[in-house]
């Protein structure tokens, strides 16, 4: 391989939030990966650190050109220049949207279970969450829509936004076509503006694509803030660097208001080159091979768990490197369960109650680290319910 995905790197001492509790712990929750980031990004950021001058920095055509290159080739989709804005991450543009495009005691629809965060940008910005629960099959272990309750919700006339996680986190779901569509023109019809947070685009399986929201019709580009960036494919979260693309004049001039008047309208002197360096033709080969690995990893959970965790039964995913698993028959409690792993194996995952919806009685396993640590967590993953079973 060309790249060594296996390579196990210490990160304790780096100040990593991931590896906070030692190495005696195995952290398998917070989502950033145990790899190094592509080799063009490592060589990007060390030759501007070389140049050692750190001043005040400016966006060129060169940011703005990555991006509409990456979206084009790698997802179909045509982005003009003047549809990106940055912003130092994704969740601040969802909370500056928040807070520019609803007014206090307005609802905002998310779909659960989904990222936390989210309840957070809503509830302490003083809007309210109004939840429409994904259907869960679980004898097909599939999540669906329930598009009447959606339609419930986006019809209240104190709802203005939607906040859609596309793909879906923690499921990994790919939305197709058509439901984007239907999506977009519910919103349409009800004067809903759509956040699509689509940071895990990139973590795709291999041979699959996802469909950016605002691609699939005029409708969708007219009521939608997309927010990107390579910090989750790319490993590079400590960058702070991410933008939206808002296709609509008048949306992206209040959008580029709000994120300016919020403070997290300007980068750092690595913001800029960490996109270029990863959106380019290595970075791409770098991806694809990363893709590989990760569903190499999937599967070796997956077997793991249904050869000798049958009581838990895990999500089929189709995007992040995150594995979604329903442990009812183990616990009604998930914060409970994750307690006990930690304490007892030393296992950190995710509790899925903080994800609302059905999650109370699942967990997140973060499967983006070398292969060893897969099958560690797996073994104390199994240990830990013998325990509990106990």
């Amino acid at each position: 391989m060309k790249y060594d995905f296996d390579k196990i790197i210490d990160r304790t001492g780096t100040g990593s939030l991931k590896w906070k509790n030692g190495k005696s712990m195995l952290p398998m929750w917070v989502a950033d990966m145990d790899f190094e980031t592509c080799p063009t990004v490592k060589e990007a950021l060390r030759k501007r650190a070389a140049h050692g001058i750190f001043g005040y920095t400016d966006l060129d055509d060169n940011w703005y050109q990555a991006y509409m290159s990456w979206w084009k080739n790698r997802h179909g989709f045509t982005i003009e220049k003047d549809w990106l804005v940055f912003v130092t991450g994704v969740i601040p543009a969802i909370s500056s949207a928040v807070r520019k495009l609803t007014t206090p005691g307005e609802n905002v629809v998310i779909q659960t279970p989904v990222y936390p965060v989210f309840f957070n940008c809503i509830r302490n910005n003083g809007r309210n969450v109004l939840e429409n629960l994904l259907s869960y099959d679980r004898e097909n272990a599939s999540f669906s829509i329930d598009w009447e309750d959606l339609e419930k919700k986006l019809s209240d006339p104190q709802t203005s936004l939607m906040i859609l996680c596309n793909p879906q986190n923690p499921s990994g779901n790919i939305w197709d076509k058509e439901t984007l569509s239907r999506i977009g023109k519910l919103c349409y019809e009800n004067h809903v503006t759509v956040i699509s947070d689509e940071i895990h685009c990139d973590l795709v399986a291999p041979g699959r694509s996802y469909i950016p929201f605002a691609s699939v019709s005029d409708i969708n580009k007219k009521i939608s803030v997309t927010c990107v960036a390579p910090t989750k494919a790319f490993n590079i979260a400590g960058i702070q660097t991410a933008a939206v693309i808002v296709p609509d004049k008048d949306l992206r001039h209040k959008m580029w208001r709000r994120i300016n008047t919020d403070e997290v309208g300007e980068g750092n002197c690595f913001s800029a080159v960490a996109v270029e360096s990863a959106f380019c033709e290595e970075g791409g080969k770098w991806l694809d091979a990363l893709r590989e690995y990760l569903w190499e990893n999937r599967k070796i959970a997956e077997d793991f768990i249904r050869e000798n965790i049958p009581s838990l039964r895990v999500i089929p995913s189709s995007a992040t490197y995150l594995m979604w698993v329903d442990c009812s028959e183990v616990t009604e409690d998930a914060d409970q369960f994750v307690d006990f792993l930690e304490k007892e194996v030393g296992l950190m995952l995710n509790s899925g109650v903080h994800f609302g919806g059905s999650g109370k009685r699942f967990v997140r396993i973060n499967l983006a680290c070398p292969k060893a640590m897969v099958e560690d967590g797996m073994r104390r993953l199994q240990a830990g319910i013998r325990k509990l079973k106990a």
